[in-house]
C-alpha cells in the first residue's frame, strides 16, 4: 500500500521540495503541467492552476475537461511546476500523487469566496462536478548552481534526501 500525505504534512515533510515550488507556482501565475493517463494508457500533459486552500492542494478547473475526466478512471497525476528557463536557475519541482473526488458543497463555496477574493475571477454559486484534492505519494525538486546540481527526493515519512550531480 502507497502512503499517501496531504499538502499541509508536505510542506511539513519537505521543506526544500515544497518552497521551490510554492516559488515556481507563484512565479508562473499559478500555472504547471498536469500529467494524467489517457484511457489507452499512453500519457497525457495538460496545463491547469491548481490552489492550496485550508491546507490542501486541489486540482480544480473547466467542468467535462479530458483531463479531469482521465483522473476519474485513474486517480494517479504527476504535477510539474511550469518553466521555461533551460538553465533551471530558479530550481523546479515535481508532486506525484493521486485524487480525491471531494464533494463538499460548502466546501466548494468557500473555495469560490477565495478565488474571488484573491484573483477576481468570479465562480460562487456554481457547481462543481470534479473537486479533486490531490493526495501527495512522492516529490522531487532540482536546483542548479555553482557547478553542480542538487535533486531533492522525498517519499510520505521519509526525510528528504539530496542527490549532488556534477
Amino acid at each position: 500500500m502507497t502512503t499517501v500525505t496531504t499538502w499541509r504534512e508536505f510542506t511539513e515533510g519537505a521543506p526544500r521540495i515544497s518552497a521551490i515550488f510554492t516559488r515556481r507556482h507563484a512565479a508562473t501565475g499559478n500555472l504547471c503541467l498536469l500529467a494524467t493517463l489517457r484511457s489507452d494508457g499512453f500519457p497525457r500533459i495538460s496545463p491547469i492552476e491548481p490552489r492550496i486552500f485550508e491546507g490542501e492542494l486541489w486540482l480544480v478547473g473547466m467542468p467535462n475537461t479530458t483531463k479531469f475526466r482521465d483522473l476519474a478512471r485513474d486517480p494517479r497525476f504527476c504535477l510539474h511546476t511550469a518553466t521555461v528557463d533551460t538553465e533551471v536557475t530558479d530550481g523546479d519541482a515535481k508532486l506525484w500523487g493521486v485524487v480525491e473526488d471531494v464533494q463538499d458543497k460548502a466546501l466548494h463555496q468557500r473555495f469560490a469566496t477565495d478565488l474571488f477574493d484573491e484573483t477576481g475571477f468570479d465562480l460562487r454559486g456554481q457547481e462543481f462536478d470534479r473537486f479533486y484534492a490531490a493526495d501527495l505519494t512522492g516529490a522531487s525538486s532540482v536546483e542548479v548552481g555553482d557547478g553542480h546540481m542538487d535533486v531533492t527526493i522525498w517519499k510520505p515519512g521519509q526525510a528528504e534526501r539530496v542527490v549532488r550531480k556534477h
